[in-house]
């Protein structure tokens, strides 16, 4: 089957979709400039993964350090990124009724900047917009943390109660929202196409949503620029962009 082949085979399994879920992986988002964690040239070359431990973050106070000056080297990253055609695609399957989540491994807020709503956006691994006190559970600005680190704050404390403050993303070691996790378990158990986007299906468990769905008896689509282990289980897989495909995707259901 060649690309084409491909794309309308898609179209139509979307036509006769009504419960699609959508997973996403970094790779949905290289493409609007965020790099990802693994690749070379990517943010673990920068840093080094085991300062970013939950336990290391909260028993080590040179640990918060460097996790807040990544923070202000990723502010602007994250803030300024738009969402490339395949946000926008998945936004537009919204629209037309045909999607009823996104679990998503990534933190950067473009599903939601793309115009899928809130309720619809599942995050596995929490979101570096937002930032919370690991002991009163209060939120605060992002502008506001990122203004007292620019006034000398190392390790800003919370306002409430002194106590530490953590981007609201999962680090290593820290467990999985249980909230979110039940409901990618729900949607999963409730689809009839999963489409895995940008994710190289290595991280768990998150990874695992897509192969059980499949498992399930659900159509299974995997488009990556490189081959996952689950590709073998797939209905169907493209190695390309994610913004390419997707939106290829979008302009056959248009027609």
């Amino acid at each position: 089957m060649n690309r084409e082949e491909k794309i309308a085979q898609m179209a139509e399994w979307v036509k006769e979709s009504n419960n699609i879920v959508a997973f996403t992986g970094a790779g949905i988002s290289t493409e609007s400039g965020i790099p990802d964690f693994r690749s070379p040239g990517g943010i673990w070359e920068q840093f080094d993964p085991s300062d970013f431990t939950y336990q290391k973050f909260v028993s080590n106070q040179g640990s918060r350090k460097i996790l807040w000056q990544f923070f202000q080297n990723a502010y602007n990253m994250f803030t300024q990124a738009s969402p490339n055609p395949a946000h926008f695609a998945l936004a537009e399957m919204e629209k037309m009724e045909k999607l009823q989540a996104i679990i998503t491994q990534n933190i950067d807020s473009l599903h939601l900047k793309a115009g899928n709503t809130l309720e619809k956006i599942i995050e596995l691994h929490g979101n570096m917009e937002r930032v919370v006190c690991i002991d009163c559970r209060s939120h605060h600005e992002n502008e506001q943390i990122l203004n007292r680190l620019l006034q000398g704050e190392e390790v800003p404390p919370c306002d409430h109660c002194s106590g530490i403050l953590k981007p609201d993303a999962v680090f290593f070691g820290e467990p999985m929202p249980v909230d979110e996790m039940n409901r990618a378990q729900q949607s999963i158990n409730s689809c009839d196409l999963c489409f895995s986007i940008g994710s190289s299906l290595v991280v768990y468990p998150a990874a695992g949503f897509p192969i059980m769905a499949k498992k399930q008896g659900k159509r299974l689509v995997i488009i990556n620029r490189d081959p996952t282990s689950a590709d073998q289980y797939a209905d169907l897989v493209i190695h390309d962009s994610a913004g390419d495909t997707m939106k290829e995707l979008l302009q056959m259901l248009n027609r």
